[in-house]
């Protein structure tokens, strides 16, 4: 480990005990609020603080073993210890990777068509099912938003709620270009088109989190319209909100009131200003909206799936599985896992 990690390691061992004296101080025990918070810092450091005095000691246990390696014992000792802070130094710095805040988060997941006409629409609406398949094996509940369905099938755009817990953690990974090769319904010549949609997925706000002034948004309603324009409610229900400092534009006209629709829409809008927050904030953090959809195009893709070969390709971890109709059915967990190990690794590297 470098000399900046072992400051690191100093400096947190340094705070635990600190803690841990004050503790002890009368006034912290006069203090109910002041107790929980140092009682909640000295349990969350404890399990790393061990691993470090285990690491130190483990260290010097290895210098006097070595000194004395002529003797057979203290060789396989040495080696030993070798191996047994190798395993403390990784526990160490994975313990040091900060924990996304936004994991616990619920999330709103928008999909809308991109490349192909029709078929995006369509491919959209697959999506959507296969989320919903995947929302149902996670324990994860699904909440209709709203919706542009296109007039032959599928979605020109659709946006949900996904709740429960760590539902961000389990659907973060989503946000991108999803491309799919296959023969349209429509074909009648039996070629394979390429098409795609685009997901973004952001971390739900509360309202203490994203404060919007009633002044900076412009309301205009209007009427809830189906497929190919007709009419499906008598009543100017549908709400269009444009939040006039950034220019976002939300729309939404499912629910059967303007209130509902209004309070539909202020959701999907905190939540894409709470995801403009984190971008400034901290550049790196997962789920930039912009960065996630990008323009739609088709070169642009995080995943590939092709219905000829039976084949799912995530192009950021390069895995490959011969299973698409069970993925489509929402068997998301062995990209989830590899893309969250991916992640984790990434992490560990910036611990130095």
């Amino acid at each position: 480990m470098d000399e900046t990690l072992e400051a690191r390691l100093a400096e947190i061992e340094s705070v635990f005990e600190e803690t841990e004296a004050a503790l002890g101080d009368p006034v912290t025990l006069a203090d109910s609020s002041l107790l929980a918070e140092l009682g909640k810092r000295h349990s969350d450091l404890r399990e790393v603080v061990s691993d470090i005095r285990m690491l130190r000691q483990a260290r010097t246990d290895l210098d006097e073993a070595r000194q004395m390696a002529d003797d057979p014992d203290m060789a396989a000792l040495a080696e030993e210890l070798s191996s047994e802070i190798d395993q403390l130094e990784s526990r160490v710095r994975s313990a040091l990777v900060p924990i996304d805040p936004t994991d616990e988060k619920d999330v709103i997941v928008e999909i809308r068509s991109a490349a192909g006409g029709d078929e995006a629409a369509i491919w959209a609406g697959d999506l959507l099912r296969m989320y919903e398949r995947y929302a149902d094996r996670s324990g994860l509940e699904v909440e209709p938003m709203d919706s542009s369905p296109s007039e032959v099938g599928g979605y020109d755009k659709v946006t949900v709620a996904v709740k429960g817990k760590g539902a961000y953690s389990k659907m973060k990974y989503e946000a991108g270009v999803h491309r799919v090769q296959r023969v349209p319904r429509t074909e009648s010549q039996g070629r394979i088109h390429t098409s795609t949609a685009t997901v973004a997925v952001l971390p739900e706000a509360e309202e203490v989190e994203v404060e919007i002034d009633p002044g900076d948004v412009k309301i205009d309603v209007y009427r809830s319209t189906g497929p190919g324009g007709q009419s499906v409610n008598t009543t100017d229900s549908a709400v269009r909100l444009t939040h006039l400092p950034t220019g976002m534009v939300v729309t939404c006209q499912d629910e059967k009131s303007q209130l509902q629709n209004k309070e539909q829409a202020m959701r999907i809008l905190r939540a894409r200003l709470y995801q403009q927050e984190l971008e400034r904030r901290q550049s790196e953090v997962a789920g930039a909206r912009r960065s996630q959809v990008g323009s739609g195009g088709r070169s642009e893709k995080i995943r590939t799936y092709n219905f000829k070969e039976n084949r799912v390709t995530d192009h950021r971890i390069g895995l490959t599985l011969k299973r698409l109709d069970q993925v489509l059915d929402g068997d998301l967990e062995e990209f989830v896992t590899a893309l969250a190990t991916d992640e984790q690794a990434a992490r560990l590297a910036d611990v130095r």
